[in-house]
């Protein structure tokens, strides 16, 4: 980390010292005292189900330099004489503040992403193409919200030249609160969907939320956007830079002669309409991740890359765990991408399942949260999808289970529909009962469904 005085932290956070240890400076900042060490800062934040702020003895009796609270939840006595008690309005406000604060103090130009989907892979995607010719860092596992993105600032320092950083949310504000603290040169918005319409209800009004990653944007900041989706198209320039992609319309950077394999994309690119000569190969399965790849190429160009250093990018990427996870095993494929799902999501992995050359097609679906009203619907639309495309066997879980096989009957030539109550009801007639070789199967539901359960399981058995 770079450094911040004790002066500048108590200032940053808008606190008040109510009790003044011997303090010697700082490690690092950590809002979880199972994970603090000797030395570090503590910021005690509240949930629905906790309280941080009782833990403030316990993170002094662990050696912590500074705690920042918000209520007072301890004994004097309880607090070890190394440690400064600093009391703030707000813990997680102060956590953003600090980490804007510590922003501040880095030369290193960050890029921030979001969208309702492939927020992640495009987050891997540019962080392997950009890695060709910087350091670069990017957001670790699913360090994404208001208490994420701020752990990944402190790990930055100006060793680094670029940093990657993903922003995801479930409400109005959250972008704009991370924007605040990140203060990204640079934004990519890789779609605007029905993922949380439950939530913000209209599909208007996720897309307000997700420019607030503009917030704070100029006319030296540019925005990069999948133009190829309705809503992200239709956006005009003005108080910032405007860098579109996509394969559908007109675009600053698109794509041509586009070829999609089982595990595999491959285009060419052109630059305002003119054939570049460059052509491709990511090796990630879905037409989608062409539009990714070009989101890439995009700010690769943006920072003076060369289409060789890209190139080189792209033969480096590393994807983050559960999202669409090919394994091909000696006697059947699985795809997991189990990590989350929207209706679009889903018709995109569904997309991936055909392109296999399989003996049958499978897909283990479960529940998407946060559709509000029209949840029973768009369960349906993706059961109508999974037909419409030779799914041969459609298994669901969950509350919306009759909605998927509504759907999928409505369309059905030769497909079959079950559904069960349990993980290990799925796991016992696949392993058990139905598997054969040569086929694969598609893993895919919202994250609080666990489905990372049943791909590892079937992970596991897919080879002799």
């Amino acid at each position: 980390m770079e450094y911040m005085s004790f002066e500048e932290i108590v200032s940053a956070v808008r606190g008040r010292v109510i009790l003044k240890g011997k303090y010697g400076g700082y490690k690092n900042v950590s809002t979880d005292t199972r994970k603090l060490e000797q030395g570090d800062i503590f910021i005690a934040l509240k949930g629905e189900n906790f309280n941080g702020n009782e833990y403030a003895a316990a993170a002094s009796k662990k050696g912590a330099a500074i705690c920042i609270v918000d209520e007072v939840k301890f004994r004097k006595d309880e607090i070890d004489g190394c440690t400064t008690v600093v009391q703030v309005e707000n813990g997680g406000k102060a956590l953003l503040d600090l980490a804007g604060f510590y922003r501040s103090k880095l030369h290193v130009k960050i890029i921030g992403i979001t969208g309702s989907a492939g927020k992640t892979t495009t987050k891997d995607i540019i962080a392997s193409v950009l890695g060709a010719k910087f350091k670069v860092f990017k957001t670790e596992g699913n360090f994404n919200n208001q208490i994420g993105l701020p752990h990944m600032l402190f790990k930055l320092d100006n060793g680094y030249e670029v940093a990657v950083l993903e922003m995801g949310m479930n409400s109005a504000g959250e972008i704009h609160n991370m924007a605040e603290a990140a203060k990204p040169d640079m934004a990519v918005i890789t779609n605007v969907l029905r993922a949380h319409i439950g939530i913000l209800g209209s599909r208007e009004n996720i897309l307000k939320a997700k420019l607030e990653i503009t917030d704070f944007f100029s006319r030296d900041n540019i925005l990069v956007i999948n133009s190829d989706n309705d809503l992200l198209g239709k956006l005009k320039g003005g108080r910032f830079q405007l860098k579109r992609v996509g394969l559908e319309k007109p675009a600053d950077i698109s794509a041509c002669d586009v070829v999609v394999n089982e595990d595999s994309v491959g285009f060419k690119v052109c630059e305002n309409g003119v054939g570049t000569g460059e052509s491709f190969v990511v090796n990630l399965p879905g037409k989608y991740n062409i539009v990714n790849s070009l989101l890439a190429v995009a700010c690769g160009r943006l920072l003076n890359m060369t289409y060789e250093e890209i190139r080189k990018g792209f033969k480096n990427i590393e994807t983050t765990a559960l999202r669409m996870d090919i394994c091909k095993g000696e006697k059947y494929s699985v795809i997991d991408d189990s990590y989350n799902a929207n209706p679009e999501s889903m018709e995109a992995a569904i997309d991936v399942l055909k392109n296999f050359k399989s003996r049958r097609r499978i897909v283990v679906f479960g529940t998407m949260r946060e559709l509000g009203d029209a949840a029973c619907e768009m369960h349906e639309e993706v059961g109508r999808y999974a037909a419409e495309n030779n799914v041969d066997l459609f298994i669901a879980l969950g509350e919306h289970s009759r909605d998927f096989e509504r759907g999928f009957d409505s369309r059905n030539k030769n497909g079959k529909f079950m559904f069960f109550n349990k993980q290990e009801e799925v796991l016992d007639f696949l392993l058990n009962k139905y598997i054969k070789v040569g086929d694969t199967i598609l893993v895919k539901a919202s994250r609080l469904m666990k489905f990372e359960v049943i791909a590892e399981a079937l992970k596991k058995n897919s080879s002799y």
